[in-house]
């Protein structure tokens, strides 16, 4: 059933973060959960926020248990710090993890049981407790999307939890909270956002609206990351790529993804990997896969990205694409095999049938055999 889903309100320009909590007083909410990790913590802007929210009536309590990857462990122990303080709402500052995580804590907290009960899609019976989810990088959109993405560590396998209630009820996407990310962290973001709107747009659920989405977020990226990568400081190209990964966001939260998470996901569940290098790493190889039946809608994204497609045919423009995206990985430094993040061959057959099970290959444009798969993961070595 096709349907659109984006958080209730979503607030995005530079220096906005005041006018979102301005915006939060009007739900009258008492208690705050904020969930970070502990590096945001040290940065001295969870102080702010917790001191900003005090003036405004709202109490708060600091769980910054979330790490890269957050697993079960880590939403089992912001639970009990939420239950104990009685909090009725939960605020999310970072990146993906300390979303991914807040989501997890604020779906158990109204829905009773494990986080592990609700792999899969839409598997949970009642809204999650209000989340507002602050960002800090320009990657992941899992401040505004119905994803969660939580490690189990006793499987070794990253769970997704695709479920429209999860959706948090604010987002909030202030590029000067971005300006102090490091040059790593905005190329390994940048690209998974990229990842995120060409998946999208390649998807067999993608619609005019997705794909508009897409289209412009492969664009926005393809012009300013690099950009944000040699200069943090540029506020003209952050604000750009907050906006792009919000696109993306969009996009695939209705349309889906591909392989390209589907296998990604399980590097980081079994090796602890950063989400959006192993995105970087695959998106070519996953793409020249799919090229055999969407060659046409990877010729658009080779326009998107500022090839000039005019004379190329359908399967000349999708080479195109894979030449600009390694092209940009390249000027961003991502590694450019899997072998340099010390992925071992002898895993490689049990990584693809994880991969397989994963919810995200659902929409890939073409449906593979465990043998595609494992060639797709030696071709990224």
């Amino acid at each position: 059933m096709p349907a659109f889903y984006i958080p209730s309100i979503n607030i995005l320009g530079m220096n906005t973060l005041a006018d979102a909590l301005d915006t939060m007083v009007s739900f009258n909410f008492k208690k705050a959960l904020i969930v970070c990790g502990t590096t945001l913590n040290k940065q001295g802007i969870v102080d702010r926020i917790q001191a900003d929210l005090n003036r405004k009536g709202i109490t708060s309590v600091v769980y910054n248990g979330s790490r890269p990857n957050p697993g079960v462990k880590s939403v089992n122990a912001g639970l009990a710090v939420l239950r104990e303080h009685q909090c009725d709402c939960v605020i999310s500052i970072g990146g993906g993890s300390p979303h991914d995580c807040a989501k997890g804590i604020a779906l158990v907290a109204t829905n009773g049981g494990d986080i592990r009960d609700y792999e899969g899609i839409d598997r949970s019976a009642k809204p999650q407790l209000p989340l507002i989810a602050i960002n800090t990088t320009a990657g992941t959109a899992s401040e505004m999307t119905r994803f969660s993405i939580i490690t189990d560590e006793e499987r070794h396998i990253k769970m997704a939890i695709v479920d429209k209630h999860v959706t948090p009820l604010m987002s909030v996407n202030d590029p000067a909270l971005m300006m102090g990310m490091p040059a790593s962290l905005t190329a390994a973001t940048g690209m998974d956002a990229l990842t995120h709107a060409i998946e999208a747009y390649v998807s067999i659920a993608a619609t005019p609206i997705t794909d508009a989405c897409a289209l412009k977020a492969i664009a926005m990226i393809a012009e300013h990351l690099a950009t944000a990568v040699a200069d943090g400081s540029n506020e003209a190209a952050r604000e750009a790529m907050a906006y792009a990964q919000f696109l993306a966001g969009m996009a695939f939260n209705n349309a889906s993804l591909g392989y390209v998470h589907a296998m990604a996901h399980q590097l980081g569940g079994f090796y602890d990997l950063p989400h959006g290098v192993c995105n970087a790493i695959l998106l070519p190889h996953v793409q020249a896969f799919n090229s055999n039946v969407a060659a046409g809608r990877l010729r658009d994204c080779a326009q998107a990205m500022g090839v000039d497609v005019r004379e190329l045919s359908d399967e000349a423009g999708a080479q195109a694409c894979l030449a600009a995206i390694r092209k940009l990985a390249r000027q961003v430094d991502i590694p450019t095999g899997l072998r340099d993040l010390k992925v071992k061959e002898e895993d490689i057959p049990l990584l693809a049938t994880n991969a397989l099970k994963d919810a995200c290959g659902l929409t890939n444009p073409i449906q593979a055999t465990h043998e595609e798969i494992m060639a797709i993961y030696h071709a990224a070595m």
